[in-house]
């Protein structure tokens, strides 16, 4: 259906990709991932035709259709949410649109001459002729069919799109995709900034769907729930597993585990060679038999080490004095902006040592949240107060714009940990994905996802025992995410994180708090402990609503069988 062949691409800055095959088949769900810069979106590239290998071939069907779901969902304001779909099928919206004009100015023609009446009923005529020789009417049927499956209610269908959030914007690229009816859907990570609920909306959707797909996504339980199979990038070669990510980690392991066995015998039988050449290399009688080993040791194809050897820097926050038992203390807090209540007589207890992981739609205010136990606002009520000895380091997108725009990211981190020598500092630096010449820019010449990572990086070398940190795993790639959740399990203060990387809230949340109109709603165990408590208070909700539903038809009933027995009696 769709190949990669032996793809190699070389840039003027180095090798890409140098050995690259794999396939799409029909149906199949392929999660694409690797390390920043380890060419997925090369490859995407190459799929779509954007771009040509160095060598190789991409196999492509002159008559495969393929979609392209981008990071950025653009919409065109003014449009409702079912012209923005319609505007797929872009002559049939175009006529639909000047079809729309004409009807507008016949019903505001009043006092008109009797020609241009005629005019406007001709060309409405000969525009609603081409609008059904388009198909206008089945398209429109497509786009009505497609609502619902997206979640718009008939009423939503008529809204502006840029009324609605980030997620409801996806959902219409989405739709748009579809419409479009292509064999291979390409989607490049797909949950970025959605909340939870939309995600795990997204992930029923694709598995419903009977095409083929390749996603490129840093969300790990994503990629488990959704994907049939893996294809993994690393240092320029594709391996594929088939299988969803917990098989891909699996197998991987295996395949490392035997990959090690037989580096470390080839370095071993190597070391025993280079000691024989070199034991007899200036011997008179065995000189030819060492020059013979050193020819064949030089033929010898090289296992290489797996890179989980090669990543041997296991990141550790700063040591900081321990906190009182109680770190922070929040009591009927209350906070309004504009006249809109963002929380409303809300309590939380934050304990030394707890990782709580805050939860909640979009706009819930996460966010303002982290910012009130940050102390860097002040709420409309209610009263915060911190503990012993606490100290508190507190990351936000905001952070990354404070830095010293005219040092570099070397110098940054160097002048956080001066204790630490170059080599230490740029091995952090790579565990943020700076690599190579990049610990030398500028900040002011780094971009914004490369800010946001050296600001990170920074405040975790600060000595703190609480920590506040709003989406710290945006920018990172899976690895550096791995780093970070090992430093935060083996960290011995109290944090508090947003997040919407659930496989991140499972391996490092201890306590859940969920932030539900206005209130904050604690969960005392891990997100597996949540899912389950949430499941169980909606059995519970749905079981009172339906003991309700019956109460009130037994009142129904009641109440009609007392209305019969008064008219018998009035007869």
């Amino acid at each position: 259906m769709l190949r990669l062949e032996s793809v190699s691409k070389i840039y003027p800055t180095g090798e890409v990709l140098k050995d690259c095959t794999w396939e799409v088949l029909p149906g199949e769900r392929i999660g694409l991932v690797g390390a920043n810069g380890a060419g997925k979106s090369t490859q995407i590239k190459m799929l779509l035709g954007l771009e040509e290998p160095t060598t190789g071939q991409v196999i492509r069907p002159s008559q495969i259709k393929i979609a392209y779901l981008a990071q950025e969902f653009m919409v065109t304001p003014g449009q409702s949410v079912r012209e923005e779909l319609l505007s797929v099928f872009e002559e049939a919206h175009a006529v639909q649109h000047e079809l729309g004009e004409a009807q507008l100015a016949l019903a505001t023609a009043d006092g008109a001459p009797e020609a241009e009446l005629t005019r406007l009923l001709k060309k409405i005529d000969r525009l609603q002729d081409r609008f059904e020789a388009l198909d206008g009417s089945i398209l429109i049927s497509k786009v009505e069919k497609l609502l619902p499956e997206l979640g718009f209610g008939d009423a939503e269908g008529d809204r502006a799109v840029e009324t609605f959030s980030g997620g409801w914007q996806m959902r219409i690229g989405l739709g748009k995709l579809l419409l479009a009816e292509p064999d291979v859907l390409l989607l490049d990570e797909p949950t970025n900034h959605l909340d939870l609920e939309t995600i795990e909306w997204l992930e029923k959707y694709l598995r419903s769907l009977n095409r083929a797909m390749v996603i490129v996504s840093h969300d790990r339980r994503f990629l488990d729930r959704v994907v049939t199979k893996i294809v993994e990038v690393e240092r320029g070669v594709a391996a594929t597993y088939s299988g969803n990510y917990s098989f891909y980690q699996q197998a991987k392991a295996e395949r490392e585990e035997a990959q090690l066995s037989a580096y470390e015998r080839q370095q071993r039988e190597l070391e025993r060679q280079q000691v024989f050449i070199e034991r007899f290399r200036a011997s008179a009688t065995r000189s030819t038999q060492a020059k013979s080993r050193e020819k064949q040791l030089e033929k010898i194809e090289r296992v290489e080490a797996p890179l989980s050897r090669e990543r041997t820097l296991r990141f550790r926050f700063a040591p900081a004095p321990a906190s009182g038992k109680q770190v922070m203390c929040v009591r009927d807090l209350s906070l309004e902006y504009g006249g809109e209540i963002v929380f409303l007589g809300a309590d939380l207890e934050i304990q030394r040592g707890d990782r709580i992981a805050l939860l909640g739609p979009n706009g819930a205010g996460k966010s303002t949240l982290l910012r009130l136990l940050a102390l860097e606002e002040e709420p409309t009520a209610g009263t915060i107060a911190m503990g012993h000895n606490v100290i508190a380091g507190y990351y936000a997108q905001h952070q990354a714009e404070i830095l010293d725009m005219g040092k570099s990211a070397l110098a940054t981190l160097h002048d956080e940990a001066p204790q630490l020598t170059d080599e230490q500092v740029r091995t952090m630096l790579g565990r943020f994905l700076f690599s190579g010449d990049t610990v030398f820019k500028k900040v002011s010449a780094l971009s914004g996802g490369e800010k946001s990572r050296l600001a990170l990086a920074r405040l975790l070398l600060r000595p703190s025992n609480f920590l506040l940190l709003d989406e710290p795993t945006n920018h990172l790639d899976i690895p550096s995410k791995e780093m970070l959740e090992e430093a935060l399990v083996s960290y011995d203060g109290t944090a508090v994180i947003v997040s919407h990387d659930r496989y991140f809230i499972e391996r490092v949340a201890t306590k859940i708090v969920e932030i539900r109109e206005g209130e904050l709603y604690t969960y005392d165990g891990d997100y597996e402990y949540y899912l389950e408590k949430k499941a169980a208070e909606a059995e519970q909700k749905a079981l009172a609503e339906k003991k309700a539903r019956e109460a009130a038809r037994a009142a129904e009933k009641r109440a009609k069988e007392k209305q019969k027995q008064k008219q018998k009696a009035g007869k």
